[in-house]
């Protein structure tokens, strides 16, 4: 069937290619010199660009991770200084909470699958995607020449008076993180307009993917929050450089004042990281359960519901700053609120599951990791909320685990389940699941391995940053760095296996999970203009499946 008819011939029927439809050229081989890639304006491509540059910054983020938990493995010094030991954690946070995290789903896989899960032939705006992605890469590049200059050494919070007086490369960190904030606003204000505009007829708002739904609400936090991070950031680098007194309480300014203005970014930055990955693990768990996604309706809202109330919630990361008890009361509820909305969705793909027909694949078992990290993580977080418990954790190592689960642990699951979910998509190529499946249990299990120790470690009072530490907390830190050596190997066997199915891997269908996703509708890989013929219309739901037991649907050529 071509895509250009209606979905559904049928109640149950896969939309995919014809069997004998003549494949078209794909967006890969339209165009092959190095001029074609850095001027398209293909939103393909730009996905494929934004994916190669957040894997190089994961790789530099990674690296400082691993120079950190080496230098941990004894209580005084290891392998660095004290000055260079605050440079690597601080680079590691920067690296990957603003190039890595917070622009890796949307902008790799958001932007490559967005337009093909509307029906569109491209997003609203294809010249501002393109910009979006340079003005990411210039403000990394004057970030990693401040890196090599002399390094910062705050922390990624930046957290006044202390960053308006260090001596360390402060100015040009924050402008170049100043500069992926633009990045980011340009990626969400195109997400929001193509979702308004750009709907092939037939997808009303209450069928469209559950992904684009997360994409929204991650689009708003980008364009309303991203713009009080800027100015927060110029304003620190002004104070650095000309000593204005904005947050420095000896010239008469106020360091609570910067963290109101840096947290109410920064959380909702949170669910910038999160939400997509909310987004993409609904795509994933109704495809290997085989079912119709439980509770659309309550799915979609919840992810509005977050990106609402997380602009509420940032005096939470307040707590000891010196607020008023009922104003960290309010917060604390709005804090948990957050996590109502958050089991909503836990339990929704709970019900997706539940009898349905299983198909354990490598995407699947990412799955599992991130339901686990979210609700360990989410729980952590509601007890966090709590000040009576914030109060004695608060920058212990017990608030670096607890981030790192439901941040970290949540984020490249839900990455690492799009790239191997959506690879034979992008690529065309299939990868060796028995290998995927060996690096995901590696990679879940060494994350488990070197986080949870911090959560003992934080819970006996172990304080975070710090570079030397007493004996007794030496055996936990040990472990620690044992965990994050296991989930390095996981990570390098996954690097090997999709490299070489990049290069030798065989041609996979148009869709080899069987999938009912709209973006599944077309060839793998896409031709340039994603379908071939007029728009396409559709008639059926994107996650609409039948009963598990009647679900053996023929391969997709």
């Amino acid at each position: 069937m071509s895509p250009s008819s209606s979905i559904a011939a049928e109640p149950g029927a896969v939309p995919a290619p014809d069997e004998h439809h003549e494949h078209h050229p794909s967006y890969l081989v339209d165009g092959t010199t190095v001029k074609s890639w850095l001027l398209t304006l293909d939103h393909k491509r730009i996905g494929v660009m934004y994916l190669i540059w957040v894997l190089l910054f994961f790789l530099i983020g990674g690296i400082y991770a691993l120079i950190v938990r080496l230098e941990l493995l004894t209580p005084g010094p290891t392998i660095i200084d004290a000055m260079t030991y605050n440079r690597a954690f601080t680079m590691h946070g920067v690296v990957m909470i603003f190039l890595f995290m917070i622009p890796a789903i949307p902008g790799a896989f958001g932007n490559f699958m967005l337009p093909l899960m509307l029906g569109a032939k491209d997003v609203a705006f294809p010249k501002l995607n393109l910009m979006s992605l340079y003005l990411l890469l210039s403000g990394a590049v004057i970030a990693i020449w401040g890196m090599i200059n002399g390094g910062m050494d705050t922390g990624w919070t930046f957290y006044t008076p202390y960053s308006t007086h260090t001596t360390t490369t402060v100015a040009p960190i924050l402008f170049g993180a100043f500069i992926i904030g633009f990045s980011s606003i340009a990626t969400g204000l195109n997400f929001i307009v193509t979702t308004h505009t750009m709907r092939a007829p037939g997808i009303t708002w209450f069928k469209m993917p559950l992904f684009v739904w997360a994409m929204y609400a991650t689009a708003c936090i980008q364009v309303l929050a991203t713009p009080v991070l800027g100015l927060v950031l110029l304003l620190v680098v002004g104070e650095n450089i000309f000593h204005f007194g904005i947050f420095d309480p000896a010239r008469g300014g106020d360091p609570v004042l910067f963290q109101h203005l840096f947290w109410f970014y920064s959380h909702p930055a949170v669910y910038i990281m999160v939400l997509p990955a909310f987004g993409v693990m609904s795509e994933v768990v109704a495809t290997y359960s085989r079912k119709n996604i439980f509770g659309y309706r309550a799915v979609a809202f919840s992810s509005l519901g977050i990106a609402f109330v997380g602009f509420f919630a940032w005096g939470h990361h307040m707590f000891v700053s010196g607020q008023s008890t009922f104003n960290a009361g309010v917060f604390a509820v709005l804090t948990m609120l957050v996590g109502v909305f958050t089991a909503i969705k836990v339990f929704n793909w709970v019900g997706t599951v539940y009898k349905g027909a299983v198909d354990f694949k490598t995407p699947f078992a990412y799955f599992c990791g991130f339901l686990y990290f979210t609700v360990f993580g989410g729980m952590t977080g509601v007890a966090f909320a709590t000040a009576s418990l914030d109060v004695p954790w608060h920058d212990t190592y017990f608030v670096v685990a607890h981030f790192h689960f439901i941040m970290v642990g949540a984020t490249i699951m839900a990455f690492m389940a799009a790239l191997h979910y959506w690879f034979p998509k992008m690529f065309g190529k299939t990868y060796h699941e028995g290998w995927g499946l060996v690096s995901a249990a590696l990679i879940i299990l060494g994350f488990n391995a070197t986080f949870i120790p911090q959560f003992l470690l934080g819970n006996a009072g172990m304080p975070r940053r710090y570079y030397e530490y007493p004996e007794r907390f030496q055996t936990l830190n040990v472990a620690s760095t044992a965990g994050a050596s296991l989930l390095a190997f996981g990570f390098i066997i996954a690097a090997v296996y999709l490299t070489y199915a990049l290069v030798y891997g065989e041609r996979a269908s148009a869709n080899p999970w069987h999938s009912r996703g709209y973006e599944w509708l077309t060839e793998s890989p896409p031709p340039t203009h994603n379908f071939v013929g007029p728009q396409p219309t559709y008639t059926e739901e994107p996650h609409f499946y039948v009963e598990p037991e009647k679900a053996e649907v023929p391969d997709a050529v």
